[in-house]
């Protein structure tokens, strides 16, 4: 099972209910719509990592901000990252869908947002704000798979999960190579993500 199938099949129910309801659409348009959106994310980071050095910033940042997000299961961040999403809660790092955005696609997250939205004929607030709650749920998944095998070199796990998943969401073609060829370098910026985590606990 791929990574965008896997975090499918563990949002079925309650999680894709609690979804559409904060998007205001059915759980049917809501899952079309977390289809569209996960392989997006997915394909800008697997951008970021395949960068001289992405995989081993990438590997940094979930280890220092996504860690304890991993493993406690999807219903529990999704929570919190609802709670974040409407103002509810005060974001972490781990939650801060937004930010997180915003380094992963590097000042391009609008366009991703767009491009989901006429995908799934969602406006464009319910498509932004579709991957806000996404996109701490994948850098939590990817931190799981990361530290349950915790005698690998983390950012060669990190960088083969996602080639893998690369290798799927880029022969789909459509609007993520739209969105990723408009990137270019302008996807790494994780670096800066990394950056402000360590400086918050130097």
């Amino acid at each position: 099972m791929s990574m965008i199938e896997d975090i499918l099949s563990q949002m079925q129910g309650a999680p894709m209910q609690q979804v559409a309801s904060q998007l205001g659409v059915d759980p049917a348009q809501a899952q079309q719509a977390v289809g569209a959106a996960l392989p997006m994310i997915v394909g800008a980071l697997g951008q970021n990592a395949s960068q001289p050095g992405g995989a081993e910033v990438l590997a940094g940042v979930l280890g220092a901000n996504h860690g304890d997000a991993a493993g406690g299961g999807l219903g529990g961040l999704l929570g919190s990252v609802l709670g974040s999403v409407t103002g509810q809660q005060a974001a972490t790092p781990a939650t801060d869908g937004g930010g997180i955005l915003g380094h992963i696609f590097g000042g391009q997250e609008q366009q991703a947002s767009n491009q989901v939205g006429q995908a799934t004929g969602l406006g464009g607030d319910q498509a932004q704000t579709l991957m806000k709650i996404m996109a701490p749920i994948v850098m939590a998944y990817l931190a799981q798979r990361m530290f349950s095998h915790p005698d690998s070199n983390n950012a060669q796990s990190v960088s083969d999960v996602l080639q893998q998943e690369q290798a799927h969401t880029e022969s789909g073609g459509g609007m993520l190579g739209q969105v990723l060829g408009s990137l270019g370098g302008n996807a790494g910026g994780l670096g800066g993500l990394l950056g402000s985590v360590l400086g918050g606990r130097s």
